[in-house]
C-alpha cells in the first residue's frame, strides 16, 4: 500500500500592525425627484455589483427616507464608483447624488 505524503503549507503569521488598512467609506445614496427608479436601480447593479433585488430594496429605502446606505467599500474606490455614477446620471441629464462617510 502506498503512503501519500502532503505538504502542509507555510503559514506565516502577520501581525495586525503589518498590514496598513485603507480606511472604509459608506456609499449613501440620495433621492431626488428626477432620476427614473429603473435608471437608479441600474447604476446600482452596473457601478456597485449588487443583484436586482438588494438595488431595488436600496432604491426603495432612499425613495421613501431620503437617503439609503449602500455599501461600504475603501476610500479609493467608494470615491471611483461614486463618480462614475455621477458620471452615468450627467451622460443622461438626471441629477443622482451619492456621497461618502467615513466608517
Amino acid at each position: 500500500m502506498e503512503t501519500i505524503l502532503q505538504t502542509l503549507p507555510e503559514i506565516r503569521i502577520i501581525e495586525e500592525s503589518d498590514i496598513e488598512l485603507e480606511p472604509l467609506y459608506a456609499v449613501i445614496i440620495h433621492n431626488d425627484n428626477v432620476t427614473p427608479m429603473e435608471f437608479v436601480v441600474e447604476v446600482l447593479k452596473q457601478i456597485f455589483f449588487l443583484g436586482n433585488d438588494r438595488a431595488a430594496e436600496i432604491m426603495l429605502t432612499a425613495h421613501v427616507k431620503g437617503s439609503a446606505y449602500v455599501q461600504t467599500l475603501p476610500r479609493d474606490e467608494a470615491e471611483k464608483r461614486v463618480a462614475g455614477a455621477h458620471q452615468a446620471a450627467s451622460l443622461e441629464g438626471f441629477p443622482l447624488r451619492f456621497t461618502i462617510e467615513p466608517e
